[in-house]
């Protein structure tokens, strides 16, 4: 049977967009100057054969790094397979790899996220929720604003009847900077609908991402 796809019509939030962040945006050189003040604040010289061409990888890797707000999450999710033979338990996508950058010291936070819904009016292709991770992961963040984000998009675009979202991260700047305490690792969750409403879901939820050989 071929599944047919629907285009959801969804209502959005207010949600960053690029254009939000365009405003008064500088220019590439003005990118790479400002790496290289900051090469001279941290005590290197940025005209050094080793770092004269830093400012440009950078500018260029920023690009890539923060390509997430460029991007719609909404356009991810618009479209819907409706034929699924009557399937109403859980989808459950876990282990999906992500790394970001903490919005407060700008250094990495590298983890796992894990997302399960029940469907309601369709299920979406899998692919599409490891790419609203990387999407909104690919963005200046907190672990807990990401966490919410990713629930609040799907659940705005597929209206599941339950959804929950866990996150597991270590953070650079507890393991780099500051307490410097390698290997400690930051859990966040978001649960809606069955999930929020059922405590025997979210035990399930748990114990289907921790169970080991599904």
């Amino acid at each position: 049977m071929i599944p047919v796809v629907k285009s959801l019509s969804v209502e959005r939030a207010v949600t960053p967009s690029a254009d939000k962040f365009l405003v008064g945006k500088p220019t590439q050189e003005e990118a790479e100057a400002a790496v290289r003040t900051l090469i001279l604040w941290a005590g290197d010289d940025p005209s050094r054969e080793g770092l004269a061409e830093t400012p440009q990888r950078v500018a260029k890797a920023y690009k890539e790094l923060y390509k997430g707000y460029g991007e719609d999450p909404h356009a991810i999710l618009d479209r819907v397979f409706e034929e699924v033979d009557g399937y109403q338990d859980m989808v459950l996508v876990r282990d999906i790899p992500f790394y970001s950058h903490c919005e407060h010291h700008m250094v990495p936070f590298v983890g796992k996220a894990h997302i399960g819904y029940y469907p309601s009016q369709g299920v979406v292709g899998l692919s599409k929720l490891a790419r609203v991770v990387d999407l909104y992961a690919r963005r200046l963040q907190t672990q807990e604003a990401m966490t919410a984000q990713i629930a609040d998009v799907i659940e705005e675009a597929l209206k599941p009847r339950g959804i929950a979202v866990l996150i597991e991260a270590e953070h650079m700047c507890m393991s780099m900077r500051g307490v410097q305490k390698q290997g400690s690792s930051t859990m966040t969750t978001q649960y809606r609908g069955l999930f929020r409403d059922d405590p025997a879901e979210q035990v399930r939820f748990f114990t289907m991402v921790k169970s080991a050989g599904l």
